[in-house]
């Protein structure tokens, strides 16, 4: 095996500048492993179908913002496959050069997502927002002003790597704020359901007939299969033709499973599944909660 070869064996791509979330969740993750930051969620896709990277951490949804856009219109067409998933806990520092005081800053920087999870802060210092293209960038950026007024958004690795100093530190207006991750690679794996919990994803196109939806998801009820998401999109540029991408407890060598893609089949045109992978313990302790508080 060349170097360069063996270099994107080890390595994760990640959307965002070093210090993103997505880099905290690579190491978090894949403590061993070299992280490529990427301009966009494309590049990441591509450093992994180019075998540049052996793997991919994105983002795909937020407990407080929801969905990460775009990403559901790319996995599909990226011929790469869902391998495991990762909950990220989400904790904001608000970070300025060093020296800097709260009672100094009159602007911050950050992700749109970031500012708007980071309110109480912001009015309570009366900080003029400026959206970011992301939180680290943002960070990286302020570390290059050196202006103490000038605050950024970001993780406690980016004020690691870029020398900030934490002003206040766990400033997410929410506690739970979590974001999760898929991991993607070229080939698709099996796990073994003998061995704990599975998830398997999927994205299919319904018929364009009168309760074609309600019909095509009739089965997994019946055959009692739990959904745990659901999400539509418009594609092809059309208001009739849509893309359905969706998430299963269960594993496709199931029989109840099976019973319900048969039914599923039978109101849509096409189904593929985008991966099968182990259900982060996250997911299991969730639903743990929830039937208790039930």
């Amino acid at each position: 095996m060349s170097d360069k070869s063996s270099e994107a064996a080890e390595t994760i791509a990640f959307q965002g500048a070093p210090g993103a979330y997505s880099d905290m969740a690579c190491r978090e993750v894949f403590a061993d492993r070299r992280t490529m930051p990427c301009k966009t969620f494309t590049d990441a896709f591509a450093a992994v179908v180019d075998g540049r990277a052996r793997l991919a951490m994105i983002p795909i949804e937020n407990s407080v913002a929801g969905r990460v856009a775009d990403i559901h219109q790319l996995l599909p067409e990226s011929s790469l496959h869902i391998v495991a998933e990762h909950y990220q806990p989400v904790h904001h520092q608000l970070l300025a050069c060093k020296g800097a005081e709260a009672g100094g800053l009159k602007i911050v920087r950050s992700h749109v997502h970031a500012l708007s999870q980071c309110r109480n802060v912001i009015q309570r210092l009366g900080l003029n927002a400026i959206v970011h293209a992301d939180t680290a960038g943002a960070a990286a950026e302020i570390a290059k002003l050196g202006d103490p007024s000038i605050a950024a958004i970001a993780s406690d690795l980016a004020a690691e790597i870029y020398g900030l100093d934490v002003i206040e530190a766990g400033v997410e207006d929410e506690a739970h704020n979590t974001t999760r991750f898929v991991v993607l690679a070229k080939d698709a794996i099996d796990p073994d359901p003998a061995d704990g919990p599975v998830v398997t994803s999927f994205v299919f196109h319904v018929r364009n007939v009168p309760a074609a939806l309600y019909k095509a998801l009739g089965g997994f009820s019946t055959n009692g299969v739990n959904m745990t998401k659901l999400e539509s999109y418009m594609v092809g540029g059309t208001f009739t033709a849509t893309l359905f991408f969706a998430e299963v407890e269960a594993h496709p060598s199931e029989r109840r499973l099976q019973l319900a893609l048969e039914e599923l089949a039978f109101f849509t045109s096409e189904v593929n599944i985008m991966g099968v992978y182990p259900a982060h313990p996250f997911r299991v302790e969730s639903a743990k909660k929830n039937d208790n508080n039930s």
